[in-house]
This record gives C-alpha cells, structure tokens and sequence, in this order.
C-alpha cells in the first residue's frame, strides 16, 4: 500500500525567489555593488545567528523588534540565548570592536543578506526580508552624513526611479533628548485619556514612539507634543545645519520631518527616510542615521557611526514597476543536436564556447528536434547551435540566429561555420 504524505509548504512570511525573478536580483544587487564601490565601500559578512543580548542591549529593550519580532531561541547544546538577525548594525559594530576594525582608520563597509522579523506579512513586508546594509564607522562630522544622502540620490538616478522624496531630522545628543522626554511625558500625562493601550505602555519606556503613532484619533495630540528639535543646543544644530547645506550645495530636495524617530534606540543626530506613495502604506524604501553611543553602549571606545539600509523586496518592486531591469535571458546560445553523436559534439563546442565566455546550455533529455528549437527559442538564446548529421559531417555548425543583436535585415537568419572557428565567430558577432 503506497503511503500518502501531505504537501509541504514554505513557512509564512518566508517568500522562495524563484529562477526568473532571481535573475533581476542578481541585476539589482550587480548595480549597487558598483555604485557602492564607486564611493570606496567595502563588502563585510556577519553571522546570522547572534547572542540575543546584542540586539536587546544595541536595538533597545522596549522597541518593537526586541519585544515581538525577533526570532529568539536557546541552544538546547549549550544553553545560549540566540536570535536570528533582524538588522545589520549591532553585528557590524559588534565585529568592528571584536577585530578592532578601526584601529588603522574610519572604515566604509556594507553588507547584503537576509534578516528576520517575526511581522505580520504584507506588501513588501515579509518575516525574512533581504536588506543591503551600508555603515560609515568613525567618522564624526555632517560631510559623511550628507555623503550618504547624495550616494542614495545618485542610486536613484541610476535606477531611474522616480517619486522618491527624502525626509531628515535630527536626534541631537543624549541630554538633549533627556529634557525632551520629561517634558514629552509630562505632556502625554495630560492626554492619557484619550492615549490607546499601545500609548499609555510606552509612554514611560519609550515616549517618543508615542509620536509615531499610526491611530488616527491620536494624530492631532502628536501634532502638537513639544519636539525634539527645539530642544537640540548649539552643536547639534551646527551638526543639522552642517548636513543641510551640503544638500543644497547639491541640490537636493528634503523635507524636515520633526517626528521622525527611527525604530532603533541607537540613533542620535542626523536620521533620514526616503519614500514613496508606490509601495502603499509601507512607503520607507530606505532609512538610516548617526549612532554615535553604539559603540560604547556594546562594549568598545567611544566612535562615531552611521548608516542606512535599503529594503531589496521593496526596491525591486518599485524597479519592477517602471520596467527598468531587462529580462535576463538563460543563455546566449543554445545547442541543438539530432543524435548522440550530435550531442556528443555540442558537449564539445559548448566548453569551446564558455571559454569565449559565451552562456551555454546544451539540450538534455530526448527530445524532437522541433521541440528543441521551441525550447531554444523560450530560453531568450540570441542564436541555436544547430548540430545533425550534415554538419557532423561537414564539420560546420549551423548557427541560426534567434533574436537582435546579432539579427538583422543585413545578415542571413542561418549560417555555415568551422567548428574550429565557432567561438570566434559568435564572440565576435554577440560581443560582450
């Protein structure tokens, strides 16, 4: 009796990335891996799995992500309390202090990879999401804050996105926002009748979450809390003002947003947001600011830090939605043969090729001839390798042309060519 089993599906919120999609990741992350390298950023890995004090003592306790999104567990060999990351940062600094990165110089790094939240899934929300992580560690003036707003402005550009529109505001410095959140909870100790649950527990952990809100009925009350900005002093002002004229020395629009908080506890100064009315109510396509406290707060010297991350799923979106990434085709050229001894050769030709640097993909199974121009043509293959019983015998390969660049008005649709002179030929006619 064959037994029946259930068909297994991936767990929610954790999204396969099939072969057609993959391949305009792979055009994405190939642009910003240039982009980063054309401002001197260099490509670090971090673990996946960290101690879960990491993220409590570098995020905050009371956020969010430390109270109901991490995904936290303990060893059952050794009893540690690990967690999966749900951000970047506090592992990039944890390993800067660890191999005392900075000891030399101020370093400019990044990292692309997963990192998981335990959320409720949504358009462009997801509990293993994909982010690319850039850090500028030890550099304490608004020159690299400013330079990370222009690189991003450049990003966009260069994907050719449009309606993306910057936010700024500015932390200020520990004692400043000490004197905010008395006079902020003061404040909300005055509206707490018409706080939600959600308001009234963080209005004493974490006050200036309170502002950020998402219920309507408490939009008016943030509206006209005391802001963080009129407390800042005379450096942290300096610092913002600093950030701003680099921007308009470049021309860069921006908006001050005197409620944006970030989600983390590390930021101070300088904290931006780029969005977009294309993604929904998840608009932030990228976020990031200053942390000069992380590095003391984890256990190193005192170093000035900041960063930003990009959300992959909704960047590709928003480059899916303008049709800006070509489709990738699986080969540039495909080998079709009529028997073994034709498959045999393809074999042959085909490591010739990929020699040249051409994409290969040599017909496998048995299958018609006809059925294997069919599947030529459905790869995007610029030209099918055309090996039968004549061109075994004549030792030419007949090169029939599939698709532009190599196909136009000028040129025969099919060709006689050497077998000893095919990658040369292709080479010369695909280019690179």
């Amino acid at each position: 009796m064959t037994q029946s089993f259930k068909k297994l599906r991936g767990l929610t919120g954790m999204h396969d990335v099939l072969p057609d999609q993959s391949a305009q990741w792979e055009q994405l992350e190939e642009i910003v891996r240039d982009w980063l390298a054309s401002y001197g950023y260099r490509n670090m890995r971090t673990p996946i799995l960290e101690h879960t004090q990491l993220f409590a003592r570098g995020i905050g306790e009371v956020t969010d992500i430390v109270e109901k999104e991490m995904y936290s567990f303990t060893d059952s060999l050794n009893g540690d309390k690990l967690t999966m990351r749900p951000e970047f940062t506090a592992g990039i600094v944890r390993s800067a202090i660890e191999h005392n990165l900075l000891y030399e110089r101020p370093q400019r790094i990044y990292s692309i990879g997963p990192v998981f939240r335990h959320e409720r899934p949504q358009r462009g929300r997801y509990r293993q999401f994909h982010q690319i992580d850039v850090e500028a560690l030890g550099f304490p003036g608004p020159d690299v804050d400013a330079e990370m707003i222009v690189m991003l402005d450049r990003l966009w550009q260069r994907l050719g996105l449009t309606d993306v529109r910057l936010e700024i505001n500015s932390l200020g410095q520990s004692h400043e926002r000490a004197a905010h959140r008395e006079a902020l909870i003061a404040y909300l100790e005055q509206h707490q009748d018409i706080l939600d649950d959600d308001a009234k527990r963080r209005m004493y952990t974490n006050p200036l979450r309170v502002l950020d809100t998402k219920n309507p009925d408490l939009q008016e009350m943030a509206d006209a809390a005391p802001r963080l900005f009129e407390f800042l002093g005379e450096e942290s002002l300096a610092h913002y003002e600093g950030v701003c004229q680099r921007l308009d020395a470049m021309g860069i629009e921006y908006t001050l947003n005197p409620r944006m908080v970030r989600g983390l506890d590390y930021y101070n100064l300088t904290v931006f947001e780029w969005i977009t009315d294309r993604l929904g109510a998840q608009g932030t396509v990228c976020g990031g600011g200053r942390y000069d406290g992380l590095f003391e707060l984890l256990g190193g010297k005192s170093t000035p830090g900041i960063g930003f991350a990009i959300g992959m799923e909704r960047l590709l979106e928003l480059v899916q939605q303008q049709d800006i990434l070509p489709n990738t085709a699986e080969c540039d050229i495909y080998m079709v043969y009529q028997n073994d001894a034709g498959q045999q050769q393809a074999m042959v030709l085909a490591e010739q090729l990929r020699d040249a640097g051409l994409r290969v993909v040599v017909h496998a199974g048995p299958k018609s001839m006809r059925a294997q121009f069919r599947r030529a043509d459905n790869s995007g293959a610029l030209a099918a390798i055309i090996l039968g019983q004549s061109e075994l015998e004549t030792q030419q390969a007949s090169v029939k042309w599939l698709r532009a660049p190599a196909l136009n008005d000028e040129q025969p649709q099919q060709e006689q060519v050497d077998f000893a002179q095919c990658a040369q030929f292709l080479k010369s006619r695909i280019g690179d």
